[in-house]
């Protein structure tokens, strides 16, 4: 499978520089194949719509109508029995191609088994709608194949041979039977239209439809194609009476056929359900027996001037699928490494980059650490840079203003700043989300809930101060009392997990706020699950809130407060625990089996901190993590 995929591969990717050559990335149709198969979806319901408004559903009628709409007024019913043909043809190309170039690229793995296995239904729904869109014209061809399509079903068990009776005699078939061709050639089409709506939902801003120059050429191509060649009627009208010798058959429709002619309709049942099982269990092959250690990525995504976010990765997940199902604002265009739009910088970690054009990303630009995220797929947690992006696009994400109620320096770096909000509004959050406080140039500074969702107004943030900072400096050195904010939120998914596992929190600096938020909702709730917690800091003036938590200690049997300085100093007078505040707590807990682990700090913490836990038993899935990536002077990375 590996070495068809290869060659697969081979292939599509020179078809795509072909295409790129001729028509630009842009208009390069093997980009498009899914919003082409929605459009042609279009006309050939557009098309069915008309011609059905001149069919008559009857056995003695159906042929002769069909004839009148194509002969009759051949302007405009002939044309459109052409087109609603070719249409349908070419919707089960672009289908088909559609599907062979996911398996080339190895698009049907994990999370993407859901869009595989309803397009393998899509296909199948088309299939039966374009058979049974055959039978209806009642010439030689409906007649071969409702003949043929019955004594294939015929030879179920479940039948026995009973459909055949009603075509062993001309007077057998009655306009009922014509009634219900016609009511399953409209109920069909509506089916597929479900399923192919089904179909994009897990596809993060799927595309259904291509771009205008591409809708105007399908149009133009289908309009030719029905003047040069129209779609006539096959042999007169049907008669059961003789059989039918010699036909033109639609080889994209109807393949099968001839088999169903010419072998023992076992074997064809054998062949079309072992290619469909093929297609249904190609997303768990090869089988795996042992599962696989692996856990969920976390990404840090910013632009050059600012609007850091982060947000999660599946297991085979591109950067660019991730950022769009997380609502992200990323530059892109064809989604298949053709174009270049969706540059941008790995600054940590590393990618596996899948197949993509070389003029889009030249080796060059490769060595220098770009990728492309349509084509990068993170190998572990990842910081990029993406040019241009100003916002962590959030559609629908609400807008507030709130007036600073509130200003209280904590530490020397560390100021409380409390927003009050609008009477009458609100920002439903939970514990351990954050807000983004929206710039006058659009940039955001994210910064977490320090209050539980208990007590929602005033909004409660602990700032701390970043040398060169544009927004921190100004809450330090310029803000005031009175001064209105935007931010917009909610967001973020560092919150508790509901369970039953003892939780332990470290928190570095500020990490501390989300922390608080959290457990002062988890005392509200009465939460008795075992709490202890791991400030890590650098000197002890930095413990800005210990009295805080040390009072939480006291009032509740639970939780657990272990401060701990990483360079104290002599004037600290410091007795308690010293080094990096992960290595305190694995000392105290060299087996995490069973636990859960809340990580808060920033980033270098969170990366460093984390492979330990994993590494001393900590499970997949039972490991949370919020990096703070500070944003520094103008120019620099947030």
């Amino acid at each position: 499978m590996k070495r068809l995929q290869s060659l697969l591969q081979w292939l599509f990717l020179r078809l795509e520089a072909l295409f790129n050559a001729a028509f630009g990335d842009r208009l390069n149709p093997l980009y498009h194949l899914g919003a082409m198969s929605f459009f042609l979806f279009w006309v050939v319901a557009a098309s069915g719509l008309y011609l059905y408004a001149f069919f008559e559903t009857g056995v003695a009628q159906a042929y002769s109508s069909v004839e009148a709409l194509t002969h009759g007024q051949w302007f405009a019913g002939g044309i459109l029995r052409s087109v609603h043909r070719y249409a349908s043809d070419a919707m089960v190309v672009t289908m088909l191609v559609h599907l062979l170039r996911h398996f080339a690229f190895d698009r049907f793995h994990g999370f993407r088994w859901f869009s595989w296995i309803t397009g393998v239904a899509l296909i199948w729904g088309v299939y039966i709608s374009g058979i049974n869109g055959y039978m209806l014209p009642w010439d030689r061809l409906a007649q071969f194949v409702i003949v043929a399509s019955f004594e294939w079903l015929d030879w179920l068990p479940s039948f026995g041979g009973t459909l055949m009776r009603n075509f062993i005699h001309p007077t057998s078939v009655g306009d009922r039977f014509f009634s219900l061709l016609s009511f399953m050639h409209i109920g069909l089409p509506l089916l597929v239209l479900l399923l192919m709506w089904v179909h994009v939902q897990r596809v993060p801003k799927a595309r259904t439809t291509p771009p205008k120059p591409i809708v105007v050429s399908l149009l133009v191509t289908l309009g030719a194609l029905s003047l040069a060649r129209p779609v006539l009627s096959q042999g007169g009208a049907a008669d059961l009476g003789t059989a039918v010798t010699t036909l033109q058959l639609d080889w994209f429709y109807l393949p099968l056929f001839p088999l169903i002619d010419s072998w023992p309709l076992g074997r064809v049942w054998a062949l079309a359900m072992g290619g469909t099982a093929l297609l249904v269990l190609l997303p768990w092959w090869p089988p795996k027996f042992r599962r696989a250690h692996r856990r969920e990525w976390q990404m840090v995504v910013h632009g050059a001037h600012g609007a850091a976010t982060q947000l999660r990765l599946r297991d085979g997940e591109t950067i660019l699928e991730a950022g769009l199902r997380e609502g992200l604002a990323l530059p892109y265009e064809c989604r298949n490494g053709g174009c270049g739009v969706c540059l941008c910088s790995i600054e940590h970690g590393s990618v596996e980059h899948r197949p993509y054009q070389r003029s889009a990303l030249p080796d060059a630009l490769k060595a220098q650490g770009k990728a492309l995220m349509c084509c990068a797929v993170p190998k572990g947690d990842v910081v990029i840079e993406v040019e241009g992006l100003l916002r962590p696009a959030a559609d629908g994400l609400k807008v507030h203003k709130g007036v600073v109620t509130a200003m209280e320096r904590l530490a020397d770096d560390v100021m409380r700043v409390l927003v009050a909000l609008p009477e009458g509004e609100d920002v439903p959050f939970s514990a351990g989300q954050y807000i983004n406080i929206v710039l006058d140039d659009g940039q955001r500074r994210a910064f977490s809930f320090a209050n539980p969702p208990q007590q929602p107004d005033p909004i409660e943030l602990h700032v701390r101060r970043i040398p060169g900072g544009r927004f921190t400096g100004h809450v330090f050195d310029g803000m005031r009392v009175g001064e209105t904010l935007q931010f917009e939120g909610p967001l973020g998914s560092f919150t508790l997990n509901d369970s039953t596992s003892p939780i332990l929190f470290i928190a570095g600096a500020t990490g501390f706020a989300p922390v608080k938020s959290i457990l002062e909702d988890a005392f509200h709730r009465g939460v008795q699950r075992p709490m202890r917690l791991y400030w890590g800091v650098r000197q002890r003036k930095d413990l800005y809130l210990l009295d805080l938590a040390q009072r939480w200690q006291r009032e509740h049997a639970n939780f657990e407060v272990v401060p701990v300085l990483s360079e104290p100093q002599p004037e600290d007078r410091w007795a308690g625990r010293t080094g990096l505040v992960h290595d305190a707590m694995l000392a105290d807990y060299g087996d995490l089996t069973g636990f859960e682990v809340y990580v808060c700090g920033s980033l270098k913490m969170v990366e460093t901190a984390v492979p330990a836990f994993l590494a001393h038993g900590l499970q997949d899935g039972a490991c949370f993590s919020d990096a703070f990536l500070p944003a520094a002077a103008a120019g620099a990375k947030a």
